[in-house]
């Protein structure tokens, strides 16, 4: 089944919980952290998280891009994230591991993020530690960038990995995500598909959710 996560960072901010609402037969609510360290650019935080769980039953994919996510992993899970994905360019090996057994504790879902430029081999040393991998398809910091479709080999040798080993691990797709290359990320075996202006610029936005369904 392909699941669609719209990024709230295409919401109206002003109108945030409406446009929670908006997006109610999602899959998931994709909540993007930034902290103008780690990419050039300030979101949301932990007060933000906390007040959207409070007005949806959505499960909140928590993406952080941010230094040394292991500080505050377990906060945003105490805040109420379902999932929580953590750059492997963001810290060292052994903190990035240490980040994903803590959110584990907390009986939450645990992954990493790759960067365009990052290898795919850098999510195997966490894989088995893994209930998502997300590949970025634009530079992360900001919305609206065009879709890099030379990330499809990397989206396929994950694909391949996750397989092989029969692991209860989605695939994930972050950037430039619309009724076009949804086929093209599908095909390359994602399963879960992050977009944002696609859905909320959208005059049918329950009907752009299923149509990037594939």
């Amino acid at each position: 089944m392909i699941k669609i996560a719209p990024s709230i960072l295409a919401a109206d901010f002003a109108n945030l919980e409406r446009d929670i609402a908006l997006v109610r037969t999602a899959d998931y609510l994709h909540v993007d952290v930034m902290d103008g360290l780690f990419v050039p650019n300030i979101s949301i935080g932990l007060p933000v998280v906390q007040s959207i769980r409070r007005v949806t039953d959505l499960p909140l994919d928590v993406h952080l891009m941010i230094d040394r996510p292991v500080r505050y992993v377990e906060r945003f899970c105490q805040a109420g994230a379902d999932i929580v994905t953590v750059h492997v360019e963001a810290d060292s090996a052994e903190n990035t591991d240490r980040a994903l057994d803590i959110i584990s504790a907390q009986g939450k879902r645990a992954g990493v993020v790759l960067k365009p430029g990052t290898p795919a081999e850098a999510a195997l040393p966490f894989l088995d530690k893994c209930s998502m991998v997300l590949v970025m398809t634009v530079e992360p910091g900001f919305g609206g960038q065009k879709f890099m479709e030379d990330m499809m080999p990397k989206l396929r040798q994950l694909r391949a990995w996750i397989d092989g080993r029969g692991l209860d691990c989605e695939l994930e797709v972050d950037g430039g995500v619309d009724p076009v290359t949804c086929h093209t990320v599908i095909a390359n075996g994602a399963n879960v598909l992050v977009a944002g202006s696609a859905v909320y610029k959208a005059q049918d936005i329950p009907a752009r959710i299923k149509e990037l369904r594939g």
